[in-house]
Formats: C-alpha cells, structure tokens, sequence
C-alpha cells in the first residue's frame, strides 16, 4: 500500500487550551526541534522521514509523537518515540495524542500499530490507548504492544487472557533494575485489571 503525505491539519481539542494535531505522514514528515532539557527523545523529532503529531497547549508543545511505517510490513505502522514534556507528564496528554495517531492510522488502512515500551509508566500509558502486550520484546528488551480492536468479554468486561496478557507484561519489568517510582506503581498493580481504555 503506497501512503501519500496529506496536507491538511486535523486538531482534536480536549480543552480550552490543549489542542492534539498531525503534522504530517512519513517519509515527508516536518522537523520537529524540541527542547532537550524537556523533552526525552528530543534529537528524534528533527528527522524527516517519519510522521509527527503533537500536543500544544496553547502555542507551546507538550508531547510529540515520531511515526513511519514498518521496512518489511506495508500494513504495520510503528510509533517510534513518544515523549512528554517533563513538567506535564501523568495527565494523560500522551494516550490522548497516541489515540489520535492511532486512529489516522486506521483510516488510512493500517492493520496493526506498534510501539515498544521501556517502562511500566509508558506500558500502561499504551493500554489506556488500547494496546495490548504481544509477548514479545525487541533486541534492547523493551515490550512490543500492538493496538487491535477491543475484545471485551460479551458482558463487557475485561476477559481472564486480558487480565493475563497485562499481567505478563507487568511481570516483565518486575525482573528489572527498577526506580523506586516505578516499583511502587508495579506493587499497586499486583493482580489488577487492564487500565479502562
């Protein structure tokens, strides 16, 4: 499937000022200069093969996403780097704008959207975005999670192999060298459900 670059902008207010935006498909995607000291990944968003998205509050940056499609699946397009700014992070701005990028993506007739995660934070940030864990891991053993169409129980619950799936995915950063941040959040998700998407 050949993907073109669409020139229109398409914002998705959440609030007054918090805007969410796609900037542009890859490979022509803009140059995006964030500033380093506020933003993880921030020498990624100046390349211009991938796509962007971001969130403004007003004219500022608060989050960015870099996209492209997968080198040997036209159908897959993986998310590459989703950072937050410092200040900002734990207020949901990253679902939010990974949610839009998701749903672009389906529409332009992506099957599958992936991204993989390095942290238990970023790995429930991602459920909330409806991705699922797919058991697998990349070469630097972050967590490769795919969005899929939701599959709740017929009553509209959460399904055992969910809870399962989710919990396989927590188990893997509890063998980790972990913050005592991210220790904590992993003891308070002992035998949980999946976060509500």
């Amino acid at each position: 499937m050949a993907i073109s670059f669409r020139s229109t902008k398409r914002t998705q207010p959440v609030s007054q000022d918090l805007t969410y935006e796609l900037l542009g498909w890859p490979p022509g995607g803009p140059k995006l200069p964030l500033d380093h000291k506020r933003f993880s990944y921030a020498g990624k968003f100046v390349m211009t093969n991938t796509g962007k998205a971001v969130a403004r509050d007003g004219e500022t940056i608060v989050a960015a996403i870099a996209f492209n499609e997968d080198r040997t699946d036209e159908h897959t397009l993986w998310l590459r780097y989703v950072t937050v700014a410092r200040d900002r992070r734990g207020e949901g701005i990253g679902p939010e704008l990974v949610s839009l990028v998701r749903d672009h993506a389906v529409e332009r007739g992506y099957e599958r959207i992936r991204i993989a995660v390095n942290n238990p934070f970023a790995y429930e940030a991602l459920y909330r975005a409806g991705f699922t864990y797919t058991g697998e891991t990349t070469g630097i053993a972050e967590l490769v999670l795919e969005y899929q169409p939701s599959t709740p129980g017929e009553n509209g619950t959460t399904t055992e192999r969910e809870r399962d799936t989710y919990q396989d995915g927590l188990d893997e950063f509890r063998d980790r060298d972990l913050s005592g941040d991210e220790t904590a959040f992993l003891e308070s998700r002992v035998g949980s459900e999946p976060p509500d998407r």
